[in-house]
């Protein structure tokens, strides 16, 4: 089956995040499809809707917009009506329903999920804590943490840990390295839930092999990639995390977003215990 190519045309008030990402959540479903993506954000104004207008007639596809201003999105939807394209408001099932389940009509106010509150404040905390704390770094603030990530090298510690200070949560991480002790300050922690993350062996030579080649690195243990010796630090790595009774997620077949909610699902269930 030849790839469909189309103009997917995604309209925002705000960064643009959120229209991004239900698009591609819808997309992966359709197999062989290529948006060629035309991204309008931080849309304000009668002019900027009426520039986005002549877009879209320019280049006609689907519109998906989040726009909460009645005025624009009448404006929008109007002409894309008298266009023949499609223009879906992606907020309002979901919006509609929670006002009527609350009784409350929705503000109207665009952007607000950026909005510089108490949690966005504690996103760039955590943010800057992770960063602190990435890869063994900074033993000292161990015991600030909400979550410590433990694993062998290029379990994708780092990136989740990113991924999960995006959600406000305090993440440092820790490399299990062959042949040394996990830190005592690891070990003297009473507050962070601690994860441990496996990779399969063979995953994990292949992973390694192409990070040195991106890094052009000679002069590396041959350990590092050896099938067997990294079988022997995988089922080490194993033991250790079993004899501390920390929970184990094998990141093998799991995305950056997927070994998160793991994460977040065990950090909820520890807080409402602690409650």
């Amino acid at each position: 089956m030849a790839s469909t190519r189309f103009h997917l045309h995604l309209v925002s008030d705000s960064t643009g995040d959120t229209v991004h990402a239900l698009a591609r959540a819808c997309l992966v479903q359709f197999q062989d499809c290529e948006p060629i993506d035309h991204i309008w954000s931080m849309v304000r104004t009668r002019a900027q809707v009426e520039r986005i207008i002549a877009g879209i007639d320019a280049n006609r596809g689907v519109v998906l917009f989040t726009l909460v201003n009645d005025s624009l999105r009448q404006l929008l939807q109007e002409h894309c009506r008298n266009m023949g394209v499609p223009a879906i408001p992606v907020l309002d099932p979901v919006i509609g329903a929670l006002a009527t389940f609350l009784g409350r009509n929705p503000r109207g106010l665009p952007g607000q999920q950026h909005a510089l509150d108490g949690d966005y404040f504690a996103r760039i905390d955590a943010m800057t804590y992770a960063m602190t704390h990435d890869d063994g770094q900074a033993l000292w603030g161990l015991n600030d943490a909400d979550i410590i990530l433990v694993g062998v090298s290029r379990t994708s510690k780092t990136p989740t840990s990113i991924y999960l200070a995006n959600r406000g949560l305090k993440t440092a991480n820790i490399p299990m390295i062959p042949g040394m002790p996990l830190p005592p300050e690891l070990l003297a922690t009473t507050k962070p839930l601690i994860v441990g993350l496996i990779n399969d062996p063979e995953r994990l030579v292949s992973i390694r092999q192409n990070r040195l080649t991106q890094i052009q690195a000679d002069n590396h243990p041959i350990d590092y990639i050896d099938l067997e010796a990294v079988k022997a630090e995988v089922t080490i790595a194993r033991r250790l995390l079993h004899e501390q009774r920390w929970p184990v997620i094998d990141v093998t077949r799991r995305s950056i977003e997927e070994t998160a909610a793991a994460i977040i699902q065990l950090h909820a269930k520890r807080v409402g215990q602690n409650v």
